[in-house]
């Protein structure tokens, strides 16, 4: 069954209650299916037959993963590194905000291709970043400058020193799950701040696409958050959701790459009309963006 953290036991929660959901075809490079569970108690959807940490690498190798890369091929891509750029600056003022201060020690897990952390850097703050995967430790050292760290030398940093600890869109990915948020508590101040972004399954977007939703993207994303599921996983570890923020443009490049994965070819105006109506939802609640910053304290 599961590779991933637990085969029976849900890693948020801890039960054994799981209801199948459906079937998910890994659009972007395998093209292999996937089978979307759901635990009873908690809620979060898990990846089902998810390939081991030490086999998962070769579902990242494609420039279809753009994260990892800094290609701008074709118009999605190109909105993707456009929006990329465009939110370095926001996601730096929310930090400020949420953290009250306007410089400090910043911890990146997840870092990609390094674009975040050298903008962090650029703007003053004594900033660390963490990946896993080589190919884009070489890309950010390539195109930013940056050296970024292997997850293993997390075990190197002294503890309580990060006022800030960021991780966008990783969480979904992450094998040792309650075992990465263990460490990163124990390295953060105790009066800091964490920031996790993870695509909303319970989103209109979401609900709208079904299977085809690309946020689903298995077999890299493990888990798929609500944000119950959320809520209870921080919980679990001592912390506190003590906020959430809406990614407004995940609902629009989300909807026009799931017309791709739905229909064989994007379909701008459904996607771009999906966006609009999953805006217009997050409008009346949060909790329905397709994508959402979770603001964590202890």
């Amino acid at each position: 069954m599961m590779q991933a953290e637990h085969t029976v036991h849900c890693p948020v929660c801890e039960a054994v209650l799981w209801k199948r959901v459906f079937d998910v075809n890994d659009h972007s490079i395998s093209k292999e299916t996937f089978t979307i569970i759901e635990c009873d108690n908690c809620s979060l959807r898990y990846t089902s037959g998810a390939p081991a940490s030490d086999q998962i690498a070769r579902y990242y190798k494609s420039e279809n993963y753009i994260s990892h890369t800094n290609t701008s091929k074709g118009i999605i891509n190109l909105l993707y590194q456009w929006v990329r750029k465009f939110m370095l600056g926001k996601k730096r003022k929310l930090i400020t905000q949420v953290a009250n201060i306007s410089t400090g020690t910043l911890l990146d897990y997840g870092s990609g291709a390094g674009a975040f952390l050298a903008h962090m850097k650029k703007a003053g703050w004594n900033a660390t970043g963490v990946e896993p995967d080589a190919d884009a430790r070489s890309t950010a050292h390539r195109d930013f400058g940056v050296e970024l760290l292997k997850p293993t030398d997390l075990n190197n940093l002294s503890a309580a020193q990060f006022d800030v600890i960021t991780l966008w869109h990783v969480a979904e990915h992450i094998h040792e799950l309650n075992k990465t948020i263990a460490q990163l508590k124990l390295l953060l101040k105790p009066q800091g701040v964490i920031l996790i972004a993870v695509p909303n399954y319970t989103s209109l977007d979401a609900y709208h696409f079904g299977p085809y939703w690309a946020a689903y993207d298995v077999p890299r994303h493990l888990y798929h958050f609500s944000p119950h599921s959320m809520e209870v996983l921080m919980q679990k570890h001592g912390l506190k959701v003590v906020d959430k923020k809406a990614l407004w443009f995940d609902s629009f490049y989300v909807s026009l790459l799931s017309t791709r994965y739905q229909k064989g070819k994007t379909d701008y105006a459904d996607g771009i009309w999906q966006g609009i109506r999953s805006t217009r939802e997050t409008m009346r609640t949060v909790d329905r963006c397709s994508s959402l910053i979770y603001i964590i304290t202890q």
